[in-house]
């Protein structure tokens, strides 16, 4: 009786095994199927666009290199992304260091006022932007006022106005993932540098400069990723004259009608996020890209 019993009890076990992977299945299929019809599909629908319209070919994909009005959208979309990239974690990374060094109750505030900007449209954003920064606005009637300045300066229409929208856009991406990487930091090392005899400047550099890294590469990843398709903001603030990659795809998509170029650019769009943010995942390794900014 006693070894029915032992021989049953691993065929009850994985017989259990089998009716949860059962129910995990049962609640996962819906969300496969309902991802893989709205997002996977038309994926491989632009896909088949962009090699098939207006022949067969990989004809539209050789314009990346051939085509001076693309490669010139495409140096434009870098250069702003990249300077917006800069500016967002740079001073994300102040404001999460001084959140972390502050009370709860500043950590608390400060958060308040980094996240109510999200709940508020893009577009409301940039036009309120325009109203600031056009050459009637509040900012340069203040620079004029305070002689600073003897004309309006152009800092809307251009990519002055387009890289302050978005960085302004960008700057709770960047905080967020700061903050939590340098709220896991251990300040014991800190306090343990400084009894060593490291001054403040050396504990920084030395101690919670190399263990935010995880949360630098994150916020820049981020903010990156996001700058690369971003088109409300440079729509509105560059007033046509400052034109980014996704601006151009609905150009060529919704005004010339050329979906061939408009698909393969929507598609060498979407590899280069991937590539990002595989590149990064596999230099940094997601657990410490997305972890805690603690060592053991």
């Amino acid at each position: 009786m006693a070894t029915d019993l032992r021989l049953a009890i691993p065929v009850t076990r994985t017989a259990l095994r089998l009716g949860d992977d059962a129910v995990a299945w049962a609640m996962v299929t819906p969300a496969l199927v309902l991802m893989l019809t709205l997002y996977v599909y038309p994926i491989f629908q632009v896909l088949a666009i962009s090699v098939t319209e207006p022949k067969p070919g990989l004809a539209n994909y050789g314009e990346l290199f051939d085509s001076g009005a693309i490669q010139r959208v495409l140096w434009t979309t870098a250069r702003i992304c990249i300077v917006t990239t800069a500016i967002a974690v740079l001073l994300g990374y102040v404001v999460s260091y001084v959140m972390t060094a502050g009370s709860e109750r500043l950590q608390r505030t400060v958060l308040a006022i980094v996240v109510l900007p999200l709940w508020i449209s893009a577009l409301v954003r940039a036009f309120a932007w325009v109203v600031l920064l056009r050459r009637e606005g509040i900012v340069n009637t203040a620079l004029q006022s305070l002689g600073l300045v003897h004309a309006p300066v152009a800092l809307v229409w251009n990519d002055v106005g387009v890289t302050i929208g978005m960085v302004h856009y960008m700057l709770p991406y960047a905080i967020l993932p700061l903050y939590a990487n340098m709220r896991d930091i251990d300040r014991r090392c800190i306090t343990a540098a400084r009894g060593l005899g490291a001054s403040r400047l050396q504990a920084f550099r030395r101690i919670f400069l190399p263990l935010s890294l995880p949360g630098i590469v994150a916020a820049t990843a981020l903010v990156l990723v996001y700058s690369l398709g971003f088109f409300i903001i440079p729509a509105i603030l560059g007033g046509g004259k400052t034109l980014m990659i996704a601006e151009y795809v609905w150009l060529q998509i919704s005004e010339l009608l050329n979906w061939g170029r408009g698909t393969m650019l929507a598609v060498a769009l979407l590899a280069t996020v991937f590539a990002l943010l595989g590149a990064v995942t596999w230099l940094v390794g997601a657990k410490r890209l997305f972890g805690g900014g603690s060592h053991d």
